[in-house]
């Protein structure tokens, strides 16, 4: 059967899979202050990072339409799959889901499914793996849909973040516990619930203990490591990103480990020297 899987653009997509036919990334788009940036391949980290860091603002986002999903589902393949940020997080999920629907009535019936990462970032990218990965075995599609469904289940997404700015901005925290976290060098440990919201699962003074923590945590959560694939994505911290993999590869055997850059918005979240791990 063929088959495509699209993703919306807060998962990151390592090379391979950019060039693969069967992925296709939707943008979200951002907004810092008045300016207007697509989560594409025109995105530039660089050039945000100092604009998020120039504005009092917290950046905002916006999910892609159920019309460009629409246009995805819109195509050749007999199984279409979508996987989107946590519907926690984002309108995403039900922007597919309208989607989806929009092309049922107008297009007649065709097997498009549509998952609820409970994530984001490099967590979503693992899940449009593992589709992929039952696709090529043969798997039927409402099979697919349940093992993706219990491995959606079992995916830890985790986070440490260099600074605490967007929370602060955002509201999620006050101006005195931002000041307090960051005179005292804490770096909180985050992580996603089974329900796809955040919560802090430990914290550590700098961000170097922090990220060890967040490593130990997810480590100490997998099942059968050598069946998994560890995915990080960094913030404009390459060195951090690297020195990750090589306390994974001390600790664990895993199937394979893959680093890529945050895309716009895991940029957004993370902000700059963020660093998040799926598995």
């Amino acid at each position: 059967m063929s088959y495509k899987i699209v993703v919306d653009s807060c998962g990151e997509l390592p090379e391979k899979l950019k060039q693969d036919g069967h992925f296709e990334n939707v943008p979200l788009e951002i907004l810092v202050e008045d300016y207007h940036i697509v989560d594409d391949e025109t995105f530039d980290q660089a050039e945000f990072l100092k604009r998020v860091a120039a504005s009092p603002e917290c950046p905002k986002s916006n999910c892609p339409s159920p019309e460009r999903y629409m246009e995805a589902f819109d195509c050749e393949a007999e199984h279409i799959y979508a996987v989107t940020l946590s519907s926690q997080l984002s309108g995403s999920y039900n922007s597919a889901e309208l989607g989806r629907n929009l092309y049922l009535e107008e297009k007649g019936e065709k097997q498009i499914h549509v998952f609820d990462s409970k994530s984001a970032s490099v967590g979503e990218t693992v899940i449009a793996m593992k589709i992929q990965e039952y696709e090529e075995a043969g798997l039927d599609f409402e099979e697919i849909i349940e093992k993706v469904d219990g491995f959606i289940a079992e995916l830890n997404t985790s986070f440490v973040l260099e600074t605490l700015e967007t929370l602060r901005k955002n509201g999620r925290l006050s101006n005195m516990k931002a000041f307090v976290a960051g005179a005292l060098n804490i770096k909180p440990v985050m992580g996603g619930t089974r329900e796809g919201t955040i919560c802090q699962i430990g914290q550590a003074r700098g961000i170097a203990k922090a990220v060890d923590k967040m490593i130990t945590d997810l480590i100490g959560k997998t099942i059968n490591p050598k069946e998994k694939v560890v995915a990080i994505a960094h913030c404009n911290c390459p060195q951090r990103a690297k020195e990750a993999v090589e306390k994974i590869r001390s600790m664990a055997e895993f199937k394979e480990i893959f680093v890529v850059d945050t895309a716009g918005i895991s940029s957004m979240y993370a902000n700059d020297g963020g660093i998040i791990i799926a598995v």
